[in-house]
């Protein structure tokens, strides 16, 4: 019972064995609620697919400069901690954009959202273009600070998509499916960028090859942000749900993003998910920022399997991400679930630390690969255990405030965990990221034990009130 708001089982939602409000299961793929028919339509795969290939085009960028910092560095002749930032003004521009992104995205809708998103992330590809120079520092932050503006347009839209066009056994799969996409543009981004551009010593080579992967870039976006043009839909004709068809009926005027901000803010349960959620992302921020400087300082000139070992924990994610949106559908386990995989996230970051200086780089992928599989695994767990949290607050806003927590996270962490490696080492760096993930671990318990208070709260003044009519 994971919103004490008895309304729900009015709005088509009934409460299974695990004590979490779901949608009743539709018998038929055709329903009526107050008269208007829900119906899932084909185009729902066409329309997650789609966001997903734009949100893997942004998502690209944010990596594609860490994964070779040292050649970076080289290049425009700056130290580590300034290309650092080209991965880190994403997490700093989404803090104070994402309360108006948001406020947009409940006025004016996905289709909006998505152009505006598109139209920035090209613009962002082809500034960078024109950066491939080496005194154009200043020219390819200005284009990394356009695509950063438009991943804020990108990361809070999974629950969203998932909600308006897809049906109650679908939605935690069409989300996770949605959160594959960022995780598959990070995968590529820590892939390519070390086989596009190698450590050389030739700088006629080198900006030749900083320029064709920019290029290759902008190209995808312009394409991809013609078929957004194109094809993309605000939503269904016929709602895909009971929830959706009730939401529908919602009057706009009767819709406060003010007061629905106030309300998620005060919501015990999910504020506490909000800290826990920020720490387990902002560590994999971390982690994936540093993982260069990482593995050059045990493994010199490895810098394409760095990526390589970036590409690890990202598809193992995608692996985690889909099996645990697969598994949610199912069980409705929100609550266990995402307690047992941060439980497994501090497990898989504790076993990175200790093996990453053994010297032996197929145990650095191992491991690599199961802190992937749960950190990343958790991206879609917070999002849909958000939207059970504070049903039947927006989407955008829950995850919005998600986002912003991670971003906080991220760059504090970012920081600490730099600065903690050039002193001491990426082991105690390492270590400084556990001990958040412990805290992270600990508030996720504290979250059950907060929602079985609420339940038997309620209980009592369910049987108090009865007691009052009788």
């Amino acid at each position: 019972h994971l919103n004490p708001n008895p309304s729900r089982q009015a709005k088509g939602m009934d409460l299974n064995e695990n004590g979490v409000y779901s949608e009743a299961k539709e018998p038929d793929r055709t329903q009526q609620s107050n008269g208007v028919p829900t119906r899932l339509e084909s185009r729902r795969w066409l329309i997650l697919f789609l966001f997903t290939f734009y949100s893997l085009s942004n998502a690209y960028q944010w990596i594609q400069y860490g994964i070779i910092n040292n050649i970076f560095m080289k290049f425009y002749g700056v130290d580590g901690f300034s290309v650092d930032w080209l991965s880190m003004v994403y997490m700093l521009v989404y803090i104070p954009f994402i309360f108006p992104v948001t406020w947009l995205l409940d006025v004016k809708g996905l289709r909006v959202t998505a152009l505006v998103a598109n139209a920035l992330n090209c613009a962002g590809t082809w500034i960078k273009v024109a950066s491939a120079r080496s005194d154009m520092f200043w020219v390819t932050m200005l284009g990394q600070l356009f695509s950063s503006v438009a991943q804020v347009f990108i990361l809070g839209l999974p629950a969203r998509i998932a909600g308006v066009w897809f049906g109650a056994d679908e939605v935690s799969t069409a989300c996770s499916i949605g959160v594959f996409g960022n995780q598959m543009g990070i995968a590529i981004g820590f892939l390519l960028p070390p086989i596009l551009v190698p450590n050389v010593n030739d700088m006629n080579e080198l900006t030749h090859n900083i320029r064709v992967m920019f290029y290759i870039s902008a190209g995808v976006a312009t394409f991809i942000f013609i078929l957004v043009a194109i094809v993309f839909e605000e939503r269904p004709e016929n709602p895909p749900s009971l929830s959706q068809a009730q939401a529908r009926s919602i009057c706009a005027d009767k819709y406060s993003y003010t007061a629905s901000i106030c309300r998620l803010l005060v919501n015990k349960p999910f504020m506490l998910l909000v800290i826990s959620y920020g720490l387990n992302v902002g560590c994999f921020y971390a982690v994936s920022t540093l993982l260069n400087r990482m593995i050059i300082e045990h493994y010199p000139g490895e810098e394409v399997n760095a990526g390589r070992i970036g590409l690890t924990i990202v598809t193992a994610g995608m692996g985690g991400s889909l099996i645990c949106g697969i598994w949610l559908d199912k069980t409705k386990t929100y609550k266990l679930t995402t307690l047992v995989v941060y439980i497994l996230s501090l497990v898989g970051m504790l076993v990175y630390a200790f093996t990453l200086n053994l010297g032996h780089l197929w145990v650095v992928f191992v491991t690599a690969g199961v802190l992937g599989f749960f950190m990343t695994g958790y991206l879609p767990l917070g999002f849909e255990f958000a939207v059970e949290l504070t049903y039947p607050e927006s989407e955008g806003t829950s995850s919005g405030l998600l986002n912003c927590s991670a971003q906080i996270f991220g760059i504090i962490f970012t920081i600490g965990q730099g600065k903690i490696m050039d002193r001491w080492g990426t082991f105690a760096g390492n270590i400084f990221l556990c001990i958040f993930l412990l805290i992270g671990t600990v508030m996720t318990g504290f979250i059950k034990s907060e929602l079985r208070r609420q339940k038997a709260n309620e209980q009592v003044e369910s049987v108090s009130t009865f007691g009052a009519d009788v």
